[in-house]
């Protein structure tokens, strides 16, 4: 079974924490990744939307596109509005020929917002959730249609962050998955019986760890993700506490193959993104090695 290394700039450049940001160019976090081995980047906000621009540069460095967020808004939107908003980004993936658009679900989430306690997070019904599980479904098959699959993201403080809600999308719809370990342990959820339950769906994954103590040491009631973010949450595999062997062993022995991509986002002063990068991708090859997948360009 063939693998494939990537990385996401988020431990370069924070979105949604300007302090939590090394002020480098695109280029250098591009040579920084290679540098440490990997062969994909996620997009962030310093990528141009266009591979006339983009390409040469990505070709410097052996760096292709391996998929990108989407800040969705279907919960409470329309799908005619989702397409017109996606388009420009699925045109570029297309030229990129990016295996997925990471599809997030950002209506009602407060993963953005540092005032808004963790368990202040949106809950639907299920009678909720399967409407949404519909409008998300159908939304999927048109994105494939065009030719740029969805893949759903679980996500802590969104509306689907547990492992019951997640179950209770799966049911309800027919989105492929990306399985972020990080996000599932955060949420309490078991991440090995998320693979178990859900490997059939699973399309792309994220190798997100995190620090237990941390995690456990929250209050959920007065404390956001963002504080976690910033206390150190999160780590690279190798670094934190959730058992990669274990993981990606478990993936194998349900034919996963495809991209794992370390998406770890933490203090680049604490943590230097070069240093995390090297010791993420020394432990994925370990794993994968470990797991019998063939780590491939």
């Amino acid at each position: 079974m063939k693998a494939r290394l990537g990385i996401a700039p988020i431990a370069w450049w924070n979105d949604d924490l300007a302090e939590l940001s090394d002020d480098v160019s695109l280029e250098e976090c591009l040579r920084q990744a290679s540098e440490a081995g990997f062969t994909g980047m996620e997009t962030g906000r310093r990528f141009p939307m266009d591979m006339k621009e983009l390409g040469p540069i990505l070709d410097r460095y052996g760096i292709s596109v391996c998929g990108g967020w989407f800040s969705g808004l279907l919960l409470d939107g329309d799908i005619e509005a989702e397409k017109e908003r996606i388009a420009q980004q699925m045109d570029f993936f297309i030229a990129a020929k990016a295996p997925c658009i990471v599809y997030g679900e950002t209506a009602r989430s407060i993963q953005g917002v540092r005032s808004a306690p963790l368990a202040t997070k949106p809950k639907l019904s299920e009678d909720e959730m399967a409407a949404y599980g519909r409008k998300i479904s159908d939304f999927a098959d048109w994105c494939a249609g065009q030719g740029m699959p969805l893949s759903y993201h679980h996500h802590m403080a969104a509306a689907v962050e547990t492992e019951a809600e997640l179950d209770l999308l799966m049911k309800h719809s027919t989105v492929p998955l990306l399985f972020d370990a990080g996000h599932m342990a955060f949420a309490g959820g078991d991440v090995m019986r998320v693979i178990e339950n859900h490997h059939a769906r699973i399309t792309h994954v994220h190798t997100k760890d995190i620090r237990r103590n941390v995690v456990e040491g929250l209050d959920r009631a007065k404390e956001s993700f963002l504080d976690a973010v910033i206390k150190g949450a999160f780590t690279v595999p190798g670094d934190g506490d959730l058992d990669f062997e274990a993981i990606v062993k478990a993936l194998a022995a349900k034919s996963y193959e495809g991209w794992f991509v370390v998406e770890a986002e933490q203090d680049p002063v604490a943590n230097p993104p070069l240093d995390m990068a090297r010791k993420g991708h020394r432990e994925l090859l370990r794993v994968m090695d470990a797991a019998g997948y063939e780590v491939v360009k």
